[in-house]
């Protein structure tokens, strides 16, 4: 395979939603990696993961959701070098700020004493209350049963006051029954962690030996912090200080002041833990609990000069995400009017991204505006640049909301169902234009869609997922023509082109599982005719089919046995072909 440069490296991802009180895992340890030029279809089921994926890195979740594990680091040289000016301000951050470290690099010469009496400490919590399972199985029994409750009074409103009154009562006495059960729950730990720690101040003999050894403890630590600080740390120092401005300097000064605090407390943190910040992972680690963290690289007497990861999973501040959502990575969406602003020209709408983006005058701006709008195929543009959403047709404004996408020059843009909405013969035309414009302008194309004919003329690489996780990965003819998993040979069974005359159309069985659930095995296993007995037990690792070919199936473990995908899609090939029209190298 020719070597790409990777522009997105996604690696292993869990995205979560805060829902009704219940945790509902949406994306399970997603890696992948997305290359410079190429384009790639996100492919699966309504609620397998494919949107929310997707906008994880577009800074787009929604408030009740977030990235729990996992690293998106986004490769641009452009964004990722930083200069900051080496004004007053900044000497007067970096001078304190290396007073502030000295002092904390102190507490590391008694790291491990510091351990041990964190150690100590734990211990001892662990006596007076329940153990971490423990308190897990009464919390988890506690969710159920408030989602039970909630469930229950949902449906307690959809009854018709006049004609369900039974049904009210007694929906109203089972809402009842489980704030009892509820209250006892809770009262049952409350008094399970009172016992023990009755127990626990009632055993003199371990709490006169824990007193014992803390107060050694503590005479150790503070014996060994009166040490002297290595020289090499003292002078790594002066290099955090900088790097400490160069991760704040381009906020405003009540948020740099903030965000340098909050650094400080986290390298005093780490310091206190033994943590060894010259290790540049480890150190990278620290700062993104704050903000991304710009590594120095040199200076001059007007300004400090650096460089840094982004990783898109840990920007924490929405400044950092206008530099990238829009001028980085765009968004084409599935209906244009949710993108468009009814009330304002289609001409204003571009201009004021250009503008804001690229800094340029009003005029400059309606130039390259037009000029956009010619390239996505409107019309007597400079005419129409003053008309509104709805003098245009559902397939001209798609085209509007592309020029918009690709106004700032993306390097990613991201295809959310981009021709759902439209007519069959418009649909065509919209791909083949984001098609034309990638060739001109060298952007990565994501694709998100359930249509694999959209996957079969446009991609070079498909990523089917199922319940938040890649279950096959490979590029467009691997996955077409020789699958792996179960869930892909389903997906493409249930081609309507596929089927025969005076036959059923073939759909898949069942449901995909509760993401609130902690998944057992391979989550396709209920729905799975070719199930094998540790699909569930044991989730499957991603298996190598090729250079390029991965599929996360006990299908192909050597000792599996060998099972032929299913006939109506044995040879495919020349169906795919005739159907949508894909031209063959």
């Amino acid at each position: 395979m020719e070597e790409k440069k990777v522009l997105l490296s996604i690696n292993d991802l869990v995205v979560k939603f805060r829902v009704r009180g219940r945790i509902l895992t949406a994306i399970r340890g997603i890696s992948l990696d997305i290359y410079e030029n190429e384009s790639i279809a996100i492919v699966g089921e309504s609620g397998s993961g494919k949107s929310v994926f997707t906008k994880t890195f577009a800074g787009m979740l929604d408030s009740n959701g977030f990235i729990d594990e996992g690293s998106i680091i986004f490769t641009d040289d452009e964004l990722a070098d930083t200069k900051v000016k080496l004004n007053r301000r900044g000497k007067s951050v970096i001078e304190k700020a290396k007073a502030a470290l000295d002092q904390s690099a102190k507490r590391s010469l008694g790291a491990e004493t510091y351990k041990e009496l964190r150690e100590l400490r734990r211990q001892k919590h662990e006596k007076e209350t329940l153990s971490d399972e423990e308190s897990q199985k009464f919390d988890e029994e506690l969710q159920n049963l408030i989602a039970d409750r909630t469930d229950a009074f949902n449906l307690k409103q959809t009854f018709d006051p006049s004609k369900e009154k039974d049904k009210i009562k007694e929906t109203a006495r089972q809402i009842a029954d489980f704030d009892i059960k509820i209250k006892a729950l809770q009262k049952s730990k409350d008094d399970a962690i009172k016992a023990r720690k009755a127990a626990a101040a009632q055993d003199s003999a371990y709490l006169a030996e824990y007193e014992k050894k803390k107060a050694a403890l503590k005479a150790k630590y503070e014996k060994e912090i009166q040490g002297t600080v290595p020289e090499e740390i003292l002078k790594h120092n002066e290099i955090l200080a900088k790097e400490i401005w160069l991760s704040v300097g381009r906020f405003n000064p009540i948020r740099s002041r903030k965000y340098v605090k909050h650094l400080l407390k986290a390298l005093h943190k780490a310091y206190k833990m033994g943590v060894d910040l010259r290790d540049e992972t480890q150190c990278n680690q620290v700062f993104d609990t704050v903000v991304f963290r710009v590594r120095y690289l040199d200076e001059t007497p007007e300004q400090l000069h650096g460089t840094c990861i982004l990783n898109l999973a840990n920007i924490k501040d929405s400044k950092d995400w206008t530099q990238i959502r829009g001028r980085r990575i765009a968004t084409v969406f599935q209906d244009p009017m949710t993108s468009l602003n009814p009330i304002i020209t289609i001409g204003k709408q571009i201009t004021s991204i250009i503008i804001k983006h690229q800094g340029c005058s009003e005029a400059e701006a309606r130039a390259r505006a037009i000029e956009l709008m010619h390239k996505v195929g409107i019309p007597k543009a400079e005419q129409r640049f003053d008309d509104y959403p709805f003098q245009y047709s559902g397939g001209m404004r798609q085209r509007i909301v592309i020029a918009i996408a690709l106004s700032c020059q993306p390097k990613i843009l991201i295809c959310d169902e981009p021709t759902t909405a439209l007519d069959v013969t418009i649909q065509a035309q919209i791909l083949q234009l984001i098609k034309d414009l990638q060739k001109e302008f060298n952007y990565t194309t994501v694709f998100i869609t359930h249509d694999l004919g959209v996957v079969a003329n446009v991609a070079d690489r498909v990523a089917v997922l199922y319940a938040g996780q890649i279950v096959e990965l490979g590029t467009v003819e691997e996955v077409f023509y020789d699958p792996k998993h179960p869930y892909t040979w389903a997906l493409l069974s249930s081609l309507p082109q596929l089927a025969q005359k005076n036959t059923k159309l073939y759909s898949i069985t069942g449901t995909p599982p509760s993401l609130y659930n902690n998944i057992v095995g391979d989550s396709f296993a209920p729905r799975n005719p070719y199930c094998l007995k540790i699909d569930t037990i044991e989730e499957p690792p991603m298996f190598q089919v090729s250079d390029t070919h991965f599929a996360k199936t006990w299908l192909l473990d050597p000792h599996a046995p060998k099972i032929e995908k299913p006939e109506i899609i044995q040879d495919i090939h020349q169906k795919l072909v005739s159907e949508y029209n894909i031209k063959e190298a």
